[in-house]
């Protein structure tokens, strides 16, 4: 049970569309199946995987239409084009977009200076999220075929990576993963996983042989101690774990140590309006600590403004 004195961050109940919400399609006002999102808070920039249409979108704030950054609207596995793009994070350092190429099973390298400037970093890896270490500027990324997350390191010129959590088949031991999907990686590069199919977020510490269970593992449901296909994910300072609970229309906070969570925003069912969601995948935050996700069954990005803050929240 929750403890009594935590005083959790709370967000306002009704969103505002910031990016798509105007049906599904390849316009550049549209979105189609929005995956991976991540935020550039200085640029005022929002970069969208904008699965289906097989491009990479880039969305000013206050805009009714994004830019293509990366890829077109046809799928395919030439060096310029992408085929189910899954995630997207940005290195601000070289001012270029990471890019999970899932349909093309491979993590590729697009420079925003030069659209002629992309490298194929990883192949062959059935990719689904990413995130870097910033220190030192690895990558995670899961393998929702292998059921396995791995490690690369920049040195490593499309190279295999290094197997971090899982590779020990389908299952759900502790051990095991069935289809990882999107991860989180705090400073002591402990990674967190969204087990999807176990309906559970496994925590892996570094050189750990198995995982730990820090929410859902009960099966799938719509309990407070369950999720239903688990995807985007964030921890705060402290531990407590931040989730998109997919199939349940919600995003879930399962404090640090607790064996239930609550629900942040949505859970009012699937539909269109400004309090409900259908289907989030991926989810981020601004540094005023505003809340974003991808609304995928609505062909938008929404925006929960901060509410009451928490000095916990990081």
């Amino acid at each position: 049970m929750f403890k009594e004195h935590r005083t959790f961050t709370q967000w306002k109940q009704h969103a505002i569309t910031i990016a798509g919400g105007n049906g599904r399609g390849d316009n550049l006002n549209k979105l189609w199946h929005p995956h991976g999102i991540y935020i550039h808070d200085q640029m005022q920039v929002i970069y969208i995987a904008d699965s289906y249409n097989h491009r990479i979108l880039a969305w000013i704030f206050g805009e009714d239409r994004g830019i293509v950054v990366a890829g077109d609207y046809r799928q395919g596995n030439k060096i310029n084009q992408l085929y189910w793009p899954t995630d997207v994070i940005l290195d601000e350092n070289n001012s270029s977009l990471i890019i999970c190429d899932s349909g093309n099973k491979r993590i590729v390298q697009w420079s925003l200076e030069s659209r002629q400037d992309i490298q194929i970093l990883m192949k062959n890896i059935s990719c689904y999220g990413l995130i870097m270490n910033r220190n030192n500027g690895d990558l995670f990324i899961s393998d929702r075929e292998r059921h396995e997350v791995k490690r690369w390191r920049k040195d490593e010129k499309e190279g295999g990576g290094t197997i971090v959590a899982g590779g020990n088949g389908i299952g759900d031991q502790l051990n095991q993963f069935d289809y990882p999907t999107f991860l989180f990686v705090d400073r002591e590069e402990t990674v967190y996983v969204s087990d999807c199919s176990n309906h559970r977020v496994m925590k892996w510490l570094k050189g750990a042989q198995e995982g730990i269970i820090v929410a859902g593992g009960l099966g799938g449901g719509n309990n407070s101690n369950q999720l239903s296909y688990p995807q985007g994910l964030f921890i705060n300072e402290i531990g407590d774990v931040y989730v998109a609970d997919y199939d349940n229309h919600r995003i879930m906070c399962w404090p640090l140590g607790s064996q239930e969570g609550h629900t942040v925003v949505g859970g009012n069912g699937n539909g269109h309006k400004s309090n409900q969601l259908i289907n989030p995948i991926s989810f981020s935050f601004d540094h005023h600590n505003n809340l974003y996700f991808t609304d995928v069954g609505n062909s938008r990005i929404q925006q929960f403004e901060l509410d009451r803050p928490n000095p916990t929240f990081s």
